[in-house]
C-alpha cells in the first residue's frame, strides 16, 4: 500500500510538471546531436529529486542522521542541471556545483574515512566522469530509464540476498521513479525527455548506491554494474581523439546514435538491448567468484569486441 501511494504521488508530480513545462516552454528542440526529430518537453527527470523529497517525507527519522549529505548533494546537482536545461550555464558554474555534490556524496558513503587521502582525487575524477557518461548516454527514448532500472534492481537484489548495505527503501524509491518516468518516456514518441536534471539526478543516486556498496564490502567489482556505459563512453572518446576531434563538442558517434540515426532502428529496441546486455553482465558479476582481473577480461573482451565490430561495420556501410 505504501508503494502504491508513492507511485500515485510520483504520477501526480510528473503530470503537474508537464503543465508547468508546457506553460513556460521548457522544451527540447532537435539539433545536430539529437536522435529525435520532434519538439518534446524537457526535464522529465525532475521526478528523481522529487522521489528523494518524498523519501524524506516518509523517512524523517533517518534523514538527519544518515541521508542529509546525500540529499544536499543530489538536490544541488539536480538544481544546477535543471537551470542548465532552461538557460545554458558556464562550465565553471556547473563543475563547481558538481565538485561540491561529489564531496557530499563521498562524505555520505564514508569514503573520506575508509579510503586514504591520495585516493580521494581519483574518486572525484571517476564519479564526475561517470556522471558525465550518464549524461552522454541519455540520447534516445528509454535509455536512461531502462538502464538505471536494471542497475537499481541489481542493487536491490544484492542488498536483499548478498549483503545489506543500505535501507531497501533507498533503492525502491528511485526504482519507482524510473517506472513512472518510463511510462512517459518509453514510447515511440516520448511525452518527455529526462534532461540534464534527469541524467545527473538518477546518475548521482545510482553512483551513490554503488559507492556505498563498495565502501561496505571492499569489492571493487561492483563498479562494473555500469560497465556498458563506461565501455561505450571511453571507446567513443578514444575514437574522437584518434580522429583529432574536439571531445567537448556535441557529436553523434556513439554506437546507439549510429543505430538510431543511420540504421533507423527503434529507440525502444536499442534501449532494451543495452539494458538486457547490462543485466546479463550483472547476473554474472554478482555470482562470480573469479578475481577482479578475470571478471574484467571476461566482460570486456567479448562485449568490447562486439562493440568495435558493430561500429566498424556501421561506419563502413555509411562511410562515416
Amino acid at each position: 500500500m505504501h508503494f502504491i501511494l508513492l507511485t500515485l504521488i510520483l504520477f501526480i508530480a510528473m503530470i503537474s510538471y508537464f503543465n508547468l513545462a508546457d506553460k513556460y516552454d521548457i522544451i527540447d528542440k532537435p539539433n545536430h546531436r539529437s536522435a529525435h526529430t520532434q519538439v518534446t518537453l524537457r526535464g522529465g527527470g525532475i521526478i528523481f529529486p522529487i522521489a528523494f523529497i518524498v523519501f524524506c517525507c516518509f523517512n524523517m527519522h533517518m534523514i538527519a542522521e544518515h541521508y542529509w549529505s546525500f540529499g544536499l548533494g543530489l538536490l544541488a546537482i539536480c538544481t544546477i542541471s535543471f537551470i542548465d536545461d532552461v538557460i545554458t550555464l558556464s562550465n565553471k558554474i556547473r563543475l563547481s556545483v558538481h565538485f561540491v555534490s561529489v564531496m557530499l556524496l563521498l562524505y555520505f558513503t564514508g569514503a573520506f574515512i575508509l579510503m586514504p587521502f591520495w585516493v580521494w582525487p581519483i574518486l572525484f575524477v571517476l564519479i564526475i566522469g561517470t556522471l558525465n557518461a550518464y549524461n552522454f548516454m541519455d540520447g534516445i527514448n528509454g535509455m536512461t530509464g531502462l538502464y538505471s532500472l536494471v542497475t537499481l534492481l541489481s542493487l536491490a537484489y544484492i542488498n536483499k540476498d548478498i549483503v545489506e548495505f543500505t535501507d531497501l527503501d533507498f533503492i525502491i524509491y528511485p526504482v519507482l521513479a524510473c517506472l513512472v518516468f518510463l511510462f512517459f518516456n518509453f514510447r515511440k514518441r516520448a511525452k518527455c525527455f529526462a534532461g540534464d536534471v534527469g541524467s545527473m539526478g538518477i546518475g548521482f543516486w545510482v553512483i551513490g548506491l554503488i559507492t556505498l556498496l563498495i565502501m561496505r564490502t571492499g569489492e571493487y567489482k561492483y563498479i562494473l554494474l555500469l560497465s556498458i556505459y563506461g565501455m561505450e563512453v571511453v571507446l567513443t572518446i578514444i575514437e574522437r581523439i584518434l580522429l583529432k576531434e574536439n571531445i567537448f563538442e556535441a557529436h553523434r558517434r556513439h554506437l546507439y546514435q549510429l543505430f538510431a540515426n543511420e540504421k533507423k532502428i527503434s529507440h525502444l529496441i536499442i534501449s532494451s538491448v543495452y539494458a538486457i546486455v547490462q543485466l546479463l553482465i550483472n547476473i554474472f558479476l554478482i555470482h562470480s567468484q573469479f578475481p577482479l582481473w578475470a571478471i574484467i577480461l571476461i566482460i570486456f573482451i567479448p562485449t568490447g569486441g562486439m562493440y568495435l565490430g558493430l561500429k566498424w561495420n556501421l561506419k563502413k556501410e555509411y562511410n562515416l
